[in-house]
């Protein structure tokens, strides 16, 4: 634990405030007189680099977002989505929180751009955004956004670290080699952007500062003596609406509870993702896995080698189960939805005939449409 009990010195921060809870803080104010001269820039960008590796893993921008009144109109049309949503009904599922615990909105960038494109971007020409994400992950960044109202009496969620080997069961997990974890951190940013005031009491999002640079996070974050840890060493930091925190997704967090009588708590919570998280070419896999699906249950029925099997699968199918569709593909029962590999295995398991395994692709492909968005 030698790791958690670093100090973060203020002054190797030049351009932060103060320190709070170890966590760094910025006048968001302050940073925008810097960022017209490309010398201040860089200097800013190699600062905040440093803060989410080196230093505390989490940055909070206060006024990341002046203009309250883009940030309430954003708020208006999350908040007529999600009774449009809650009305319709179907599946509530999350990722570290019971189902229904908490007002989620899935993909709601896509849909403030359909409702309100003018809202759309206004808010998203945040210069805060920008540069945090042009630091950390460089130019062709992409964003997504899952809005979260945590209600009063919300439960807190499980601590835990972030995507992409966070939302990975530990048996998967350990089979990936250790450059890997210390790779996927840096291919995404996780950041938060205030909708609402958040007093403690409120549950804002509680943090385990330099819990990032332990290495075996990735497997240890479910272990007992970790969440203990985590409950009696965390930090937690009021955020006033228009504040942002960014923050190294491997770090430990998780949303506090709201034991309030009357604040409904908004966030925006912002994924965004290097550019170079993506493969050179489209191939259209569940055309492939069609394909090959035959031959393979032919190989199995003539007792091939099922391990070989298991190999051609893991080309022919895709193998991770994002990016989806989260409204109609929730993380019910898991932190993941189902993957066209699991599908797939499951098939050959069950010796599902050919015109069964391609209608299960199609509702597959179905569930994970962006043409779906309500």
């Amino acid at each position: 634990m030698a790791l958690l009990r670093r100090e973060t010195d203020l002054s190797a921060y030049p351009h932060a405030v103060r320190v709070t809870g170890q966590v760094l803080i910025y006048d968001a104010n302050s940073l925008r007189t810097l960022t017209d001269d490309e010398d201040n820039l860089d200097a800013l960008s190699a600062e905040l680099i440093a803060a989410l590796t080196d230093g505390p893993g989490v940055v909070v921008f206060e006024n990341a977002f002046p203009d309250h009144a883009v940030v309430d109109r954003v708020t208006a049309a999350f908040t007529a989505i999600i009774a449009e949503e809650e009305e319709a009904g179907g599946p509530s599922g999350d990722h570290f929180a019971p189902p229904g615990a908490n007002s989620r909105v899935w993909n709601a960038l896509e849909k403030l751009a359909v409702r309100d494109p003018e809202a759309f971007v206004d808010y998203y020409a945040n210069d805060i955004v920008a540069l945090v994400s042009n630091a950390w992950l460089g130019p062709g960044y992409q964003v997504t956004s899952q809005v979260n109202v945590v209600r009063p009496g919300g439960k807190a969620q499980d601590p835990h670290r972030d995507y992409h080997l966070g939302f990975l069961g530990n048996d998967v997990v350990e089979q990936y080699p250790a450059h890997v974890h210390r790779l996927s951190p840096v291919l995404t940013l996780q950041g938060a952007v205030a909708h609402s005031d958040m007093p403690l009491e409120s549950g804002p999002t509680l943090y385990l500062p330099y819990s990032h640079q332990y290495l075996p996070g990735y497997l240890a974050w479910r272990l007992p003596e970790f969440r203990e840890h985590f409950a009696t060493h965390h930090v937690q930091l009021p955020l006033r609406k228009g504040d942002a925190a960014f923050f190294n997704p491997a770090v430990f967090h998780g949303a506090g509870s709201n034991v309030t009588a009357d604040v409904h708590r908004v966030a925006n919570l912002l994924q965004v993702s290097s550019a170079f998280g993506r493969a050179m070419e489209y191939v259209d896999r569940a055309k492939v896995s069609m394909a090959v699906y035959p031959t393979l249950q032919q190989r199995q029925d003539a007792g091939a080698d099922p391990v070989g099997l298991t190999r051609a699968l893991a080309v022919a199918a895709e193998g991770y189960p994002f990016p989806t569709n989260l409204d109609l593909d929730q993380p019910i029962g898991g932190l993941t939805p189902l993957g066209q590999v699991d599908l797939l295995t499951q098939a050959l398991a069950e010796s599902w005939e050919p015109a069964r395994v391609a209608d299960a692709l199609d509702a597959y492909g179905v569930r994970r449409s962006n043409s779906n968005i309500r």
